[in-house]
């Protein structure tokens, strides 16, 4: 009997010294490889594979133990996919509590109010850790991955600053500004004012990129917007340079001259009425809702005042007096 419950104490002490030696495992910082380890997760990687994933990245641990770890834990299952960094220091469990947070390493992708289609794709080929997956494609290509076969990609994607996981696809964010930029125009549209000169929220999208193109100073952007709705209102061509430079594309030098003015293009203004066949930058929020609410003005003139502010006019005459004193110099 005594050789019985020596038995047994010896594999209660073993079990006893086994647990403190996980304990104290759990407790103690891994060994890396590197001052930081990173690994980037994918949907649908179990459990095991992480484990293994993360010593090939450089965590030198036991795999099957790190495995086991996850396992008795109880949340195995509850790890996220996404991009993961560990410094030197963090324990089994801190390394495990960061997957299950889903605290992740991220990255971000800024588009700016203004950009046209060609910047948005040069910030998504330089930014970092993102999967090129677009560089391959055409503009037609993007935009049938976007579900609008057919439809340009100007001014179609909304200016933010998007965060994304390290090895995600520019695809994937460059949706996430698509879908953006579909719902801030459907809630402008839904909020617009009557009796605009508008046959949909796409013709509204256009004239909110030449807003966001014209305007120097935010407190004038809804009285421009208000000069060329009541240019439209009155069919006078919106005769706006921004338009005429985007017409040019990657020709313009920065000076932009007469003869530029009367080569016609679809997208030169004052060779021909109405709006551009497209937008002609991305519009931020404020551009949508002043070209959805203009100022309840009756100016179709403005001119630079040289500060960034602009001088606004009813008529052709106190326009040319605006136009003498701020860009000629007169009295």
């Amino acid at each position: 009997m005594k050789w019985f419950l020596r038995a047994v104490f010896a594999l209660l002490l073993i079990a006893a010294l086994a647990a403190g030696a996980v304990w104290q495992w759990l407790r103690s910082p891994l060994t890396l490889a590197a001052p930081s380890v990173e690994l980037s997760i994918e949907p649908g990687t179990n459990p095991a594979e992480v484990a293994r994933a993360w010593v090939a990245a450089g965590v030198q641990a036991d795999a099957r133990l790190l495995y086991q770890w996850f396992r008795w834990s109880g949340q195995a299952k509850q790890i996220r996919a996404g991009s993961y960094e560990v410094h030197a220091g963090a324990t089994p469990r801190q390394l495990l509590d960061k997957m299950v947070r889903g605290d992740q390493v991220l990255e971000q992708l800024r588009l700016i109010e203004g950009w046209n289609w060609r910047q948005v794709r040069a910030a998504l080929a330089a930014a970092p850790s993102l999967k090129p997956r677009t560089a391959g494609m055409s503009d037609a290509d993007i935009m049938v991955a976007m579900g609008e076969p057919g439809v340009a990609p100007e001014g179609r994607f909304f200016p933010d600053t998007y965060a994304y996981s390290r090895g995600v696809s520019d695809l994937t964010v460059l949706k996430r500004a698509h879908a953006a930029m579909q719902h801030r125009l459907a809630f402008a549209w839904s909020k617009r004012a009557a009796a605009l000169p508008f046959k949909s929220a796409d013709e509204a999208l256009i004239l909110a990129s030449i807003v966001e193109k014209e305007t120097g100073t935010p407190v004038d952007r809804s009285r421009v917007a208000a000069v060329f709705v009541n240019r439209l209102r009155v069919g006078m061509p919106l005769q706006t340079d921004p338009t005429v430079i985007y017409g040019l594309g990657e020709t313009f030098d920065g000076n932009l001259r007469k003869r530029d003015l009367l080569a016609d293009t679809p997208f030169n203004t004052y060779t021909r009425g109405g709006l551009p066949p497209t937008p002609i930058a991305m519009p931020g929020a404020a551009s949508l809702q002043a070209a959805l609410n203009p100022a309840p003005v009756k100016s179709l003139y403005f001119v630079s005042r040289g500060d960034g502010s602009s001088e606004f006019s009813d008529d052709l005459a106190a326009h040319n007096r605006a136009v003498n004193k701020y860009q000629r110099g007169g009295k």
